[in-house]
């Protein structure tokens, strides 16, 4: 492997780890914060990409602008969709037990995976990158490098920033954290729970969605795409801790090295690599990579 190939290796990896992580972070946001295993979360980052591709036409007509508006229409949309279901499903979860949430959650999938044939049926559409966005950088003599997939990772970057600064340095990143810890407490102290964790809820719903949106240019967009998705998130969330923002990003990296490597010098062992690398951790800390908090 010479150098310019290791180098957009390693590109790969990290914008695939990012990719991972700003799926994930909704997963741990609602799993590690809220205490419910939404089995859904796939299908928001699904939604996300069907958005991407349904939204074109109709946001361009309306409000110009091209992808970066159908970005912008597509994140509110997903807000309004997580802060709907947190109303009128999962805040019937909290109490019940993880079996009752497994159930309900996993009824949403078929739900949601019936509506998007119903919509805009079963066909494997794509969605073309941006034009300002399609040019590539040159590595080496004969090999580039695609901008877009470097728009990814900053989009993904910048957004892990403000998620470390609105959980570490605003009011309402104590609520949350405080609410995670002891629900109760908080809500005797003047604090609208429920309200608290139908925002929490609506967050992690818009990131997964705009996951989704931001990597449609990138992949085909077909349907259950986001059951394979909802598994390696699964993985990214104990590996770095359940309820952890930063061992997300730390997890989802690992994983993005180790897939992508795995799939240049071990590809017939690729598959399994990532689930080794979860065991290992866990063997070593049980509790994953970082706590809560």
């Amino acid at each position: 492997m010479d150098f310019a190939t290791f180098l957009i290796q390693c590109l790969n990896a990290v914008q695939y780890g990012l990719l991972l992580f700003l799926v994930a972070s909704g997963l741990t946001l609602i799993f590690g914060i809220m205490g419910v295993i939404n089995l859904a979360h796939g299908s928001f980052y699904m939604i996300g990409a069907y958005m991407a591709f349904a939204l074109s036409a109709p946001v361009a007509s309306t409000f110009g602008g091209g992808f970066f508006s159908v970005l912008l229409v597509g994140v509110v949309m997903a807000v309004l969709l997580g802060y709907a279901l947190e109303w009128a499903f999962y805040s019937y979860l909290y109490e019940r037990e993880h079996l009752q949430q497994v159930l309900m959650t996993y009824g949403l999938i078929l739900v949601f995976e019936e509506l998007r044939s119903m919509i805009v049926g079963d066909d494997v559409h794509g969605v073309p990158v941006p034009p300002m966005l399609s040019a590539a950088l040159p590595l080496g003599e004969m090999m580039t490098y695609p901008v877009y997939r470097l728009f990814i990772s900053a989009v993904c970057i910048a957004l892990a920033v403000g998620m470390y600064l609105v959980f570490t340095r605003t009011r309402l990143g104590m609520m949350i954290r405080a609410g995670s810890t002891n629900r109760e407490m908080v809500q005797s102290l003047g604090v609208d729970i429920s309200f608290l964790y139908r925002v929490v809820f609506a967050a992690g719903v818009a990131l997964a969605a705009l996951a989704g949106m931001v990597a449609a240019p990138v992949s085909s967009v077909y349907p259950g795409m986001g059951q394979s998705v909802l598994i390696i998130c699964f993985v990214v969330v104990v590996i770095g801790g359940i309820g952890s923002i930063r061992g997300a990003l730390v997890a989802a990296l690992l994983i993005g090295f180790v897939d992508t490597f795995g799939k240049v010098l071990l590809p017939s062992a690729a598959g399994v690599l990532v689930y080794v690398l979860m065991a290992l951790i866990l063997l070593w800390r049980p509790d994953g990579l970082f706590k809560a908090g």
